[in-house]
């Protein structure tokens, strides 16, 4: 198999629509959101989510009821869970392993924005896959911090009661973006790449070449044009009601890809949602941004 391509983001960065692009390759299998690493064995990965985030294991039982079953359906991921449960002393390597040895020699791309949140899990991260590719997809923080904070408010009202303040946008994409600018700073030369993902979505035809270039995958015009379709992928669409999601809930509804221009707003002036103590960007924020080149 070829080495993991891992991408590293924030939430609300466009991973979803382009670990589907990348997936898509021929070369390559995308996967949803695996959230493998918040620990080190899948039973400790089963109880962390299930007791802070258990939609958060929505991905894996999508994946294993498509790669073990050969369909999602309520009943094969009803069976994919008892399987997970089967196998809750197997390290999370084990987990990908298996996974990868269903996909063939396909490189697999794969996208969690729980595992930049903490920099113990980018360390579990590298320390099981040193060998793999990393993708630092980025957006604009203006426009990451408004989805952000859109989200939660749409959470809030879905749930219909709240559990505690939610985090502070800004603080989310800081930390996040901070978290990898560090790590990817150790890894050897050409084993990172860091991309604005408004330039690749406007510009596919630029970008997708040079990333799979970089990932050493064929670049022809046929293996650039089957990235283009996102919507392809066994995992671009709500899932069963016992596992929905996996990827961002607005591309799941809508997983074609549609280019069209994104130019990164303002970093300076007042923000565009309400964030009690604050008005506009921290100096650390703005630095952030501008090493990953907004202006």
């Amino acid at each position: 198999m070829k080495p993991p391509l891992f991408i590293l983001t924030c939430m609300r960065s466009f991973s979803s629509v382009v670990s589907n692009m990348l997936g898509q390759h021929p070369q390559a299998y995308g996967l949803p959101e695996l959230n493998l690493f918040v620990a080190d064995t899948l039973g400790e990965v089963i109880e962390r989510l299930e007791t802070h985030r258990p939609q958060g294991l929505n991905g894996l039982l999508r994946t294993i009821a498509e790669l073990e079953y050969q369909t999602q359906t309520r009943e094969t991921v009803g069976r994919a869970r008892a399987w997970l449960a089967q196998r809750r002393q197997w390290p999370i390597r084990r987990v990908f392993d298996f996974i990868g040895q269903r996909c063939g020699a396909r490189m697999l791309v794969e996208k969690s924005p729980s595992t930049v949140l903490d920099e113990a899990r980018l360390s579990r991260l590298h320390r099981h896959f040193p060998e793999a590719y990393y993708l630092h997809l980025v957006r604009h923080p203006r426009a990451t911090c408004k989805s952000i904070y859109e989200i939660q408010q749409k959470t809030a009202i879905l749930a219909k009661r709240r559990t505690g303040a939610p985090t502070n946008p800004e603080s989310l994409w800081l930390r996040a973006n901070r978290n990898i600018l560090r790590f990817t700073r150790q890894l050897r030369p050409g084993q990172t790449l860091c991309i604005q993902g408004e330039l690749l979505l406007s510009q596919p035809a630029v970008y997708l070449p040079q990333i799979a270039e970089w990932l050493e995958i064929r670049t022809d015009d046929a293996a650039i044009a089957d990235m283009l379709h996102p919507e392809r992928s066994p995992y671009a669409g709500i899932g069963p009601p016992n596992a929905p999601f996996g990827h961002d809930p607005n591309f799941l509804h809508n997983p074609r890809f549609e280019q069209r221009p994104l130019r990164p707003t303002r970093l300076e002036g007042p923000f565009d949602w309400p964030a009690p103590g604050a008005t506009q960007f921290s100096r650390a924020t703005l630095k952030t941004a501008r090493i990953l080149g907004y202006q």
